[in-house]
């Protein structure tokens, strides 16, 4: 093996390792469940890997991961399979929690799974991962109207959701 090819997997190794929690992170609040959320991640960073020979032509890696991640969850959506849900026995305990043991963070995840894929990457593009309209709208591939327009109306849809939750 060449040295430059040495130093290319230890690039991509290194990129792997650094980023990973971050893109679980952002898979978490776009899947809202953590196992879906590693296999998202799992099957980004091989895509990411599997692509090295590419990321050696690429400017930003990490831009390059991020648009893998999203598009891979928005291509999961439009799978037939992940309309079916599977439910085991519910456990006799449970307790149904009142309005005033709601956790917002689980209020705000729960909203953000009833958007659509579209609205939530892009929220979680804008807003988890601080990008800027312009990036965001490069990462999506869409239009910065677009983006604009799935922001304010993802954010309308969570902030009556919230409000709903804590009257």
């Amino acid at each position: 093996m060449r040295q430059t090819d040495a130093d290319a997997d230890a690039a991509l190794h290194a990129f792997v390792e650094g980023r990973r929690t971050a893109l679980f992170r952002s898979a978490c609040l776009l899947c809202g469940d953590r196992d879906e959320a590693e296999d998202l991640v799992q099957t980004t960073l091989v895509k990411v890997v599997l692509g090295g020979r590419r990321l050696q032509r690429l400017d930003n890696v990490e831009a390059y991961a991020r648009k893998t991640l999203v598009n891979t969850f928005i291509a999961s959506r439009r799978r037939f399979w992940r309309r079916e849900q599977a439910y085991g026995e519910l456990p006799d305990n449970v307790q149904p929690l009142t309005d005033t043991e709601a956790d917002t963070g689980l209020v705000v995840r729960a909203a953000l799974a009833r958007l659509s894929p579209k609205q939530r990457a892009v929220l979680v593009l804008r807003y988890w991962e601080d990008l800027s309209v312009s990036a965001t709208a490069e990462v999506l591939s869409m239009r910065e109207n677009t983006v604009k327009s799935h922001a304010a109306r993802g954010l309308a849809a969570l902030r009556a959701e919230v409000q709903e939750a804590f009257v």
